[in-house]
C-alpha cells in the first residue's frame, strides 16, 4: 500500500498539481517575487503580533494583573481544557 504525505488535507499529487497551475500562470520569473512578498507578508503578520502581544503582557504587568491568584486559577483551568481538548482530538486523528 503506497502511503502519499498530507498537508493540510491536501495529498503530494494536488500540491504538485498546484505548484504546476501556479507556474503556468505566474511564469517561472515571477514566483520568487511572490515568495518573497508573501514572506514579507508574514514577517510582518508575525512582528505585529509579537509587538500586541509584548504591549498587553507590559500593562498587565504594569496593572499587577499577572500575579494575581485569579489569573493563576483561570490559567489552570484553560490548561485542563487543553489537556482535554487534546486527549479527544488526539484520539481522532489516530483513527485514519
Amino acid at each position: 500500500m503506497i502511503h502519499l504525505t498530507t498537508f493540510l488535507f491536501i495529498g503530494s499529487t494536488e500540491i504538485i498539481f498546484i505548484l504546476f497551475i501556479v507556474v503556468l500562470v505566474f511564469g517561472a520569473d515571477k514566483i520568487p517575487e511572490i515568495a518573497r512578498g508573501l514572506g514579507k507578508g508574514m514577517r510582518q503578520l508575525k512582528d505585529a503580533t509579537n509587538d500586541i502581544k509584548h504591549e498587553v503582557t507590559k500593562s498587565a504587568k504594569e496593572s499587577n494583573i499577572m500575579d494575581n491568584d485569579t489569573t493563576k486559577e483561570i490559567q489552570k483551568e484553560i490548561n485542563k481544557v487543553r489537556d482535554e481538548i487534546e486527549d479527544f482530538s488526539g484520539s481522532i486523528k489516530r483513527e485514519k
